[in-house]
């Protein structure tokens, strides 16, 4: 990769957005950061530009985006508020800001976009019907790329599932299953018992965006690519491998116990977070997994790293191991 290479990554506080951005500077990228907020900077920048911008203003993103070959659209409103009127608008400052410099558009993709017509095997051509207001609005997204991309544009999705990892920011596995800053005493399980459930662990995730820009050249323009990460097929892999993980290294496994949906559903009228969790139970009542065939064929493999591995780097990163 040719330091030459510039991008600049939206969204760079959260999970996926900050482990792009890092891994990318890893690979010899000149990588900007945009935040709202100037005291974000880390100690440690990775060689890192930090630029102060809002992404939903037009004109901040597009001074940011200037000399960018690629811009990552990871961000995001934080938790489930607001995607209403902050979502779409945010991506078409992105759009007009790579429409100007001639950047490809890489997202990372969700499986709020299909319904159960879809499921339980997707592949990058399932019709994407969803149920969900959060589904309709990344449908909404997708399609605006695409036709970003039918004028003259160039984007990149790579979709995954559920995040977990060392910086995860909101993830169900940060906020739901272990909490951030504690010894692990209990992991919450979300799934229906034997429920399969599809995570993906966040510097897997980076690696094959990286991976696939180093091939951009050889990408359709509009070009989408599913991830398998770890497939949890009974819903009680990833639980049973943080408790594994904590009894190795404080002599006592964690207890499992099941996730409060009826506490959630009871609250959800006067909250709306609640309210949005409630409406994506589905993804946790039925198995829904992502073919990585595409993938594979253009890398041979996809970037994996062994759960065990992965789930001790994530619990050190939210410090809940203490050696």
């Amino acid at each position: 990769m040719q330091a030459s290479n510039t991008a600049l990554v939206l969204g760079v506080t959260g999970g996926i957005g900050g482990e792009t951005a890092r891994q990318l500077a890893a690979a010899g990228w000149a990588v900007k950061a945009m935040s709202r907020r100037s005291g974000m900077v880390p100690e440690n920048n990775h060689g890192i530009t930090w630029l102060r911008g809002d992404a939903m203003n037009r004109h901040d993103v597009e001074i940011a985006a200037q000399g960018c070959e690629v811009i990552v659209h990871a961000v995001n409103p934080p938790g489930y508020k607001n995607w209403q009127t902050l979502v779409l608008p945010m991506l078409e400052n992105t759009i007009a800001a790579a429409q100007k410099y001639g950047a490809m558009i890489v997202l990372p993709g969700t499986l709020y976009n299909y319904g159960p017509d879809a499921f339980p095997l997707l592949t990058e051509e399932n019709s994407q019907n969803p149920l969900t207001r959060k589904g309709l609005i990344r449908r909404q997204m997708e399609q605006r790329l695409r036709d970003f991309a039918d004028d003259g544009g160039r984007v990149l999705i790579v979709r995954a599932g559920d995040f977990f990892g060392p910086m995860a920011g909101h993830s169900w596995f940060s906020q739901g299953m272990v909490k951030g800053g504690r010894r692990v005493t209990s992991v919450v399980v979300p799934n229906l018992p034997g429920v399969g459930h599809q995570w993906a662990f966040l510097p897997d995730v980076a690696r094959t965006m990286v991976q696939l820009l180093e091939r951009r050249q050889q990408l359709d323009p509009f070009a989408t690519f599913h991830m398998s990460g770890h497939w949890d097929d009974d819903g009680r892999q990833l639980a049973e491998a943080v408790c594994r993980v904590v009894k190795r290294h404080t002599g006592t496994a964690p207890k499992m116990t099941r996730f409060p949906w009826w506490l959630i559903r009871l609250l959800a009228p006067f909250q709306q977070t609640l309210r949005e969790i409630l409406e994506m139970r589905y993804l946790w009542r039925q198995p829904v997994r992502l073919s990585n065939q595409r993938l594979t064929a253009l890398l041979g493999e996809e970037p994996h790293t062994p759960l065990d591995q992965a789930v001790e780097q994530t619990l050190r990163g939210l410090g809940c191991l203490k050696d």
